[in-house]
């Protein structure tokens, strides 16, 4: 018959699939016939926007664009500032191995090239690589051997961990609607010609049944004013915001990995209470990827015996985790950029943006080593009524080590670095001083295999080998030896062994002889 175990369920979450797609685009576009010619190029920037993922057996299908903007000066008498946007249709088959329709799949894309070239003054030629890296997640329920129902004369052996379980798995989005009114200084808005949106300075947290979200929402715009000749004007607001996703099952105790996406980003102008066009509503949607854990003490079963039974234990291997570190950390970095081939003296930097950039992430003694860039647009302003305009791009190395001791080859970790702070100041008239600051935070785990009782089978004892055991021994302790595995080989008890040698707490000393004396079979 089979001993009846008492189980415990925990939730793991393992990867299912994962794959890794590179997409191209190399396409001639022309300039719409709104848009007047284009003489010089100011600055780009693309985005991607995932309309759906069509999940089935093996496959992930994406669904989106590929949508770049440009700002230009116009080839034209006059010469104004104008924009463009365009769209590149995306539809990428990714193969994953094991998908099933149900499942979930979470995606990230990065754009790691983005070229415009002017073939004409009506004609664009776009490039970009952008790569595709998709991972299906599987929940696991496992159970876990904690006891043995009421049995009599039984000797359990147990070891206590730290388990790192999941507590939630969700995703949700969070939208931020936040209205920017102009200062009086400023003309009314005639056109917006450039907007750029950022989020920095991300703080999640898990608290009773919800998730708060803090941050900083970085908005500029570049306009045409309603005065006469409709001058270029430009405005720079960091605008903080606060919200919550609703968790159930969230305590604050739990352990947060939340990986966040901009999945819509708008600016819209509205009249004020005058009717005059002098506000702008960023509008902003937010996804939340969240896997918040929890650490649990667990005390396993790990074998059993008993002098009057043979107790046979099925085992299985599992795999089980814990929390070795989540640590915060911060780099700085900065540098001094020269402006190449200046067409003028630079008079005022208008706006910044970047982010970051990770090319190679490595474990190293006690801690992980990230290398990579972090990518900043400059657009500065110059004496030069006609084109005053121009843009840089620039990459800034850093080498970060996210300290975590004890890490090592049963360690698995998830990284996240995020832009907290971007400054841009002029040095001179031809040098501009960037320093950053990254968020890089690490959750890292450490993974082993544990041979875990399935279940038990009772035997009657062998009473052949019984009667040949001798009725006394003297057992000589050695290394790694507990009075439960001696007790055990020799089918006494623990307790038997302790009074009859008249041991104290805890285990005896290695080498040191023991007087064993074998139990009494009953028939």
């Amino acid at each position: 018959m089979d001993l009846e175990l008492v189980k415990k369920n925990f939730s793991m979450l393992c990867t299912k699939s994962r794959a890794v797609n590179q997409l191209t685009f190399d396409e001639d576009l022309n300039v719409p016939d709104n848009r007047p010619d284009i003489g010089r190029m100011i600055q780009k920037k693309g985005e991607i926007q995932v309309e759906e993922v069509q999940v089935s057996e093996g496959t992930a299908l994406i669904v989106g664009v590929l949508a770049f903007r440009l700002l230009y000066v116009a080839d034209t008498p006059g010469r104004k500032v104008c924009s463009l946007e365009g769209k590149l249709p995306i539809s990428e088959t990714l193969h994953l191995e094991g998908l099933s329709g149900g499942d979930k799949v979470c995606l990230k894309w990065e754009i790691e090239d983005l070229t415009l070239h002017l073939i004409n003054s009506r004609k664009l030629n776009v490039k970009a690589v952008v790569e595709f890296q998709a991972s299906a997640d599987e929940l696991m329920r496992v159970e876990l051997p904690v006891d043995v129902k009421d049995v009599p004369e039984l000797s359990v052996k147990k070891k206590t961990m730290q388990l790192l379980t999941l507590g939630v798995h969700k995703k949700d989005t969070m939208r931020q609607k936040k209205e920017i009114l102009l200062p009086s200084s400023k003309p009314n808005i005639h056109q917006v010609l450039w907007d750029d949106m950022e989020i920095r300075g991300m703080d999640l947290r898990a608290e009773e049944g919800k998730v708060t979200v803090k941050g900083e929402l970085f908005v500029f715009v570049l306009y045409a004013g309603d005065d006469a000749d409709n001058p270029l004007q430009w405005l720079e607001q960091s605008i903080p915001f606060a919200g919550e996703v609703e968790c159930a099952g969230c305590t604050m105790d739990m352990i947060p990995h939340i990986e966040t996406t901009m999945l819509q980003a708008g600016l819209e102008v509205k009249p004020d209470a005058d009717g005059e066009e002098r506000i702008l509503q960023a509008d902003v949607v937010l996804e939340m990827d969240m896997k918040i854990y929890q650490e649990e003490t667990c005390t396993i079963l790990m074998d059993v015996y008993t002098p009057e039974k043979e107790c046979i234990p099925q085992r299985r291997g599992q795999l089980l985790e814990q929390l070795l570190v989540k640590n915060y950390s911060k780099c700085r970095v900065g540098d001094r950029i020269p402006v190449q081939d200046p067409q003028g003296k630079i008079l005022q930097v208008c706006h910044s943006d970047g982010n970051v950039k990770i090319d190679d992430i490595r474990m190293v003694e006690n801690g992980i080593q990230v290398e990579g860039i972090i990518q900043v647009r400059i657009l500065y302003s110059i004496g030069d009524d006609d084109m005053p305009f121009y843009s840089m791009e620039a990459a800034i190395p850093f080498t970060h080590v996210v300290e975590a001791a004890g890490i090592g080859t049963d360690c698995v970790y998830y990284l996240q670095a995020d832009l907290e702070q971007l400054s841009t100041t002029m040095l001179d008239d031809s040098q501009i001083e960037v320093k950053a600051v990254m968020n890089v935070n690490a959750l890292v785990l450490r993974r082993w295999e544990e041979e875990i009782i399935e279940e038990i089978r009772e035997e009657a004892l062998d009473l052949e080998k019984m009667e040949r055991m001798p009725g006394i021994v003297c057992y000589v302790v050695k290394p790694g030896d507990t009075l439960w595995d001696i007790a055990k080989k020799f089918y006494t008890t623990a307790d038997s062994i302790r009074q009859l040698n008249e041991l104290g707490e805890g285990e005896p000393d290695r080498e040191q002889p023991l007087l064993i004396v074998k139990k009494p079979l009953l028939f």
